[in-house]
């Protein structure tokens, strides 16, 4: 597949530099734009960082959400209000605007016209965050943020179709900060820094290193300890890019369980919960806050569990936060 590659990478090369030397133009907005996203596809946890972001500046500044809805069923601007469907919206914004009350959340595939409607409709708005949107170049950004997981790293892996880069690792050269997620719990600042050399960081980039955080209590009509929850047989369903690192925390927990995974961003069907439903049992089920947002309305509320996550930096978190508002200024 390499000969494949080096066109997908020629065509996006083409494209970047059309923007580097201006023929492209790259639209600013009256308020900071923070990109979140990454050179991969998929499974670094950008969810978990723009809630992350949404934490850090939404107790002093009007934060708003956009992301392009993926696999929504919906088209063009749509902005999060009581009557918004995860199906409009798309899971993550869906789980991102009940989750996160005081915010304001909008999807729009086209970015730079998703900011236009969203100030005029959300004047008072101060911040947006854009979601996977690190190759959206018609949209100038304030703080670009560049993820990339530890097991995984972009510099390690090539474009697509033979690896999973959608273009050239060249392009983390446009980051203001690199996080590497999903980084093991323990790992000494010596790993860090050997780490850190290996991405060849340019002299205005900062690099933080973050792990997944995962709840000690579960969601759901009722919310157990997860210690206690998995002391019980239960099934697990995944609709995620990488599930991976659950599974790993499942089973340094001795869980017991039955694992149903499924592609990212699936839409459940009829048959799905059948089966869901039919390998459960008597059994309760436990799912990903991502997942849950599609299967509530699907599965027996006292049965379903869902185990929120979050991204915690194992490096000085007052340091990006000090880093995040100089961009902001």
């Amino acid at each position: 597949m390499f000969p494949f590659s080096w066109i997908y990478q020629g065509v996006t090369s083409l494209r970047n530099k059309a923007f580097d030397w201006g023929i492209f133009e790259s639209q600013s907005f009256s308020v900071p734009i923070i990109c979140v996203g990454n050179l991969s596809v998929g499974g670094t946890g950008k969810t978990p960082m723009i809630e992350c972001l949404v934490r850090q500046l939404s107790s002093t500044m009007e934060v708003a959400v956009l992301s392009r809805g993926y696999k929504r069923n919906s088209s063009g601007f749509q902005l999060f209000d009581s009557q918004s469907t995860v199906a409009q919206m798309g899971d993550e914004p869906f789980q991102l605007a009940q989750k996160y009350k005081n915010i304001t959340v909008a999807v729009d595939a086209n970015r730079r016209n998703g900011i236009e409607k969203l100030l005029l409709l959300r004047p008072n708005v101060e911040v947006v965050l854009l979601d996977d949107a690190f190759q959206h170049r018609w949209v100038a950004s304030d703080l670009k943020i560049l993820l990339t997981t530890y097991d995984n790293p972009y510099h390690k892996d090539c474009v697509l179709p033979s690896g999973n880069l959608r273009e050239s690792k060249s392009g983390a050269h446009r980051a203001d900060l690199i996080v590497v997620t999903k980084c093991p719990k323990e790992l000494s600042s010596q790993s860090q820094l050997k780490f850190q050399n290996q991405l060849s960081l340019q002299a205005n980039q900062s690099c933080f290193f973050a792990t997944i955080g995962y709840a000690s209590r579960l969601k759901g009509k009722e919310t157990p300890s997860v210690s206690d929850f998995v002391k019980q047989d239960f099934v697990l369903v995944t609709g995620i890019a990488n599930p991976s690192d659950l599974i790993q925390h499942l089973d340094s927990l001795g869980a017991t369980y039955t694992h149903l995974s499924f592609s990212d961003h699936h839409h459940f069907s009829s048959k799905d919960v059948h089966h869901i439903l039919k390998t459960a049992g008597q059994k309760p089920i436990l799912t990903t806050e991502k997942d849950a947002v599609r299967l509530r309305s699907l599965l027996p509320e006292e049965s379903l569990f869902e185990l929120p996550i979050e991204t915690v930096f194992l490096n000085d978190s007052k340091a990006l936060t000090a880093t995040i508002k100089q961009h902001l200024t």
